[in-house]
């Protein structure tokens, strides 16, 4: 009989592949993940693994029972929910991974709203930008995550993921006061002479203000590399730079001297979804959260 804990190991190095990223992701060392498959090959009585020059890669029979794994894990997760799920009312702990902005503006009341109608519901939420949430809900850290994607940024979601759409909001312009005069859309082009603040790279803020700013006919200098949006918000208000910022972020730092304006062209959205894995999409501990959380959503009672 495969061990659960392997399966899931082998099932990483699919969709990592690397030991190191394994490792890491798994909280483990290189070395005890090495260990590991080499036990689960031993277990399967065929090669998993091959060498191809210093890294890895799965066999054709690794392939395979990656595969399998998926589906075991899966089916092992499906019976453990629906034995939780006998009691009348939600009961267990739920983790959620979710960034800022969402977290304080929704997440956090769903979360206190869930508390008060099922005292034996225990959420835990975790802070964690997309990238690491997916990571999370993958090896189990977290049973679902809250992750968002820029409309000219788009992230493929991983197919052995539920997706459950949350938001669409818009993503706006913030400019200082010196630029109210500004109609209420604003030709970017107009503004090629500012300094930018960008998020850090990778995060989706970076690339949109790159890529919204190419579409109109010029490369940004983006001067600030911040991703608090507080902070961000701070910093055009203070004449730093201009800045793209979600619907969300202004309603949560309300600023006076910070002038919000629409971008000319093509529309500027941001999608927020929630993932989990296939097996706790239908969980009760999961589907209350997201009733609370929904209600919780702009347009909602």
């Amino acid at each position: 009989m495969f061990d659960l804990a392997r399966l899931r190991l082998l099932r990483e190095l699919s969709h990592r592949g690397t030991m190191m990223a394994v490792s890491a992701a798994c909280r483990l060392t290189p070395s005890a993940v090495s260990q590991q498959l080499a036990t689960l090959e031993s277990e399967a009585g065929i090669a998993l693994i091959e060498p191809t020059g210093r890294r890895v890669k799965l066999t054709a029979a690794g392939l395979r029972l990656a595969a399998h794994a998926e589906t075991i894990l899966n089916a092992v997760e499906a019976a453990r929910i629906d034995m939780g799920s006998i009691t009348a009312q939600p009961s267990g702990t739920l983790g959620i991974g979710c960034f800022g902005t969402f977290a304080k503006a929704y997440a956090l009341p769903a979360i206190i709203r869930a508390r008060q109608r099922y005292p034996d519901l225990h959420i835990v939420l975790h802070e964690f930008e997309p990238e690491d949430a997916v990571d999370a809900v993958r090896i189990g850290r977290c049973d679902a995550a809250i992750v968002y994607s820029h409309s000219l940024v788009p992230r493929a979601m991983d197919r052995n993921f539920d997706v459950i759409p949350l938001l669409d909001e818009p993503i706006l312009l913030a400019l200082p006061a010196s630029r109210k005069g500004l109609p209420a859309t604003v030709d970017l082009a107009e503004l090629a002479d500012c300094e930018w603040i960008g998020g850090s790279r990778g995060t989706g803020g970076y690339e949109l203000t790159d890529r919204a700013c190419a579409l109109a006919g010029f490369a940004p200098r983006i001067t600030h590399s911040v991703d608090d949006y507080e902070l961000l918000l701070r910093m055009v208000s203070a004449g730093l730079g201009v800045s793209f910022v979600p619907a969300v972020a202004v309603d949560l730092y309300p600023d006076t001297s910070v002038v919000v304006r629409h971008a000319a062209g093509p529309a500027l959205r941001r999608r927020i979804d929630m993932i989990t894995r296939p097996a706790m999409a239908s969980a009760p501990i999961l589907t209350s959260f997201i009733a609370e959380l929904q209600s919780c959503l702009p347009g909602k009672p």
